[in-house]
Parts: C-alpha cells; structure tokens; sequence
C-alpha cells in the first residue's frame, strides 16, 4: 500500500510503501462500530445514581383521606408516580458498562480503520514531527503552512517540548502509536503517521 509523503509545507513530496496488513485492508463497517462504540462505553465512569423512594426525603404522612375526595387513593408523597417521588428502578453508582472486545477483533477494526482513512486520503506519512521549544505558536504555524486544521498526529515519540506545544491546539492531538484509539482516529479530518511510527502500527495491528 502507497501512501502520500508529505513534506514541511503539506505537499505530496513521495510515496510511502506502507504494509498491506495494516493499511491495505477491506472495510468491516461493523466491527470498527462495535469498537468505537465499545471504547466509548468503557469510557463511561458509571458514577451516575438515583433514589429510590425510601432515599427521597418526603413526609411519611399520608396526603389526603382515603375515601371521598375522589382522587386515587396515595399513601405518601415519596411514591414514582408523585412528582418528585423516587425512582422505580435508579441507577446505582455502582453500574458497570464495559464492553469486552477481543484483541483479535481490535486489531482487526484498528486496522480497517486505517486501510480505510488510506483510501479516502485523510492518512498521509511524514519524516518526523519534532519541535525546538514548548511553544504551541510555532507548532501551529507548522501545521497551518501545512494547510491542516484537523489533525491526529501518531508519532513515534512524543518527547515533552512536543507534548507542552500541543495541549493547547483544540483541534490537535499527539500521541504515540499505543494510545492511538478508533474515536479520535474517526473523529479527527486528517491523521499523520511518522515513518517510525508505521513500524510500530505494524508490530501492534498487523
């Protein structure tokens, strides 16, 4: 697989022989939905929680008589049918929503993903990605020269001048190969792989 080599000012300078087990394959529309949606549930801190109607605090008083009112018939105001009344079935913080996703099906949907972001021209390979300083003004210089606005770059290394440059681009993130996940992948317009970065893609997907 071929991919486009681009040089400081954005430009196809090359092609790049990328391997065909990671950047060559066919698009599995489910598996990389079950994936991305399996990463973002396992995301999901689960942290959320509700009362039921013995942890409202409501009077136990009874609020009207029985009988002859002609209303239905309500033994306190704590009940789900009550406004503010508790819940019939809270959610607990104690609720888990992981997903378990096979590493033979990671592999395989991470894959896809980037086969797939080849053929649509959003992934393109460059010498290295490296900054002087921990200055995010000449990183974004860069990346303007080079006419990208959305960009995931995945590089081999990310040392801390590069890191502290990039925090604060809203529509820029850094990473290693090893955190590289399908959300951001999917989510970010153009993806930028290091040339030694694609080994390292190759040992992890391939």
């Amino acid at each position: 697989m071929e991919l486009e080599l681009l040089n400081e000012q954005g430009q196809a300078a090359s092609k790049f022989d990328a391997p065909e087990t990671v950047f060559g394959r066919d698009y599995n529309e489910d598996l990389v939905h079950q994936i991305v949606v399996a990463y973002q549930a396992n995301a999901r801190q689960g942290t959320r929680a509700q009362k039921d109607r013995e942890q409202v605090k409501h009077s136990t008083k009874k609020p009207f008589k029985q009988k002859g009112t002609g209303r239905a018939r309500a033994g306190m105001t704590s009940s789900p049918l009550w406004r503010g009344g508790g819940r019939i079935f809270p959610n607990s913080p104690e609720e888990n929503f992981t997903q378990k996703i096979n590493k033979k099906m990671y592999r395989a949907g991470m894959a896809s993903i980037f086969s797939q972001l080849a053929r649509e021209g959003r992934l393109a390979v460059v010498d290295s990605i490296k900054v002087d300083s921990p200055k995010t003004k000449p990183l974004a210089a860069k990346f303007k020269a080079m006419n990208l606005e959305s960009v995931l770059v995945i590089a081999e290394e990310v040392d801390e001048n590069l890191y502290l440059a990039s925090r604060n681009l809203v529509n820029v993130l850094v990473v290693e190969p090893r955190y590289a996940d399908p959300v951001s992948l999917v989510h970010y317009k153009k993806v930028l792989v290091t040339k030694g970065a694609v080994e390292k893609l190759k040992e992890m997907f391939a």
